[in-house]
């Protein structure tokens, strides 16, 4: 993958960027993606994710808001999280 130069970048580093995570609802859900998140953002807090159930209480959505500092760490933590078992989507 070729690096995106700052000056091209549509993104300010750093910033507070929300990602969506979409999975079943199931116990240890939101945890676990606050593990991760705080992986790849030292200063994540667990307090701040937002959850909300879907219609059929099937599914949970989520939103962790990290502190981007790189387009290589937002591109790990997608990665990261998309290969997660857990994780059906990431937005």
């Amino acid at each position: 993958m070729q690096d995106i130069p700052p000056e091209q970048s549509l993104i300010e580093y750093p910033s507070r960027f929300p990602i969506k995570v979409m999975g079943a609802n199931v116990e240890g859900f939101a945890p676990a993606m606050g593990l991760v998140a705080a992986a790849f953002d030292p200063e994540f807090d667990a307090d701040s994710i937002e959850v909300r159930t879907s219609s059929g209480g099937k599914y949970l959505g989520l939103t962790l808001t990290v502190t981007a500092t790189s387009r290589e760490q937002l591109d790990e933590l997608y990665r990261t999280l998309s290969t997660h078992p857990m994780v059906k989507v990431v937005l």
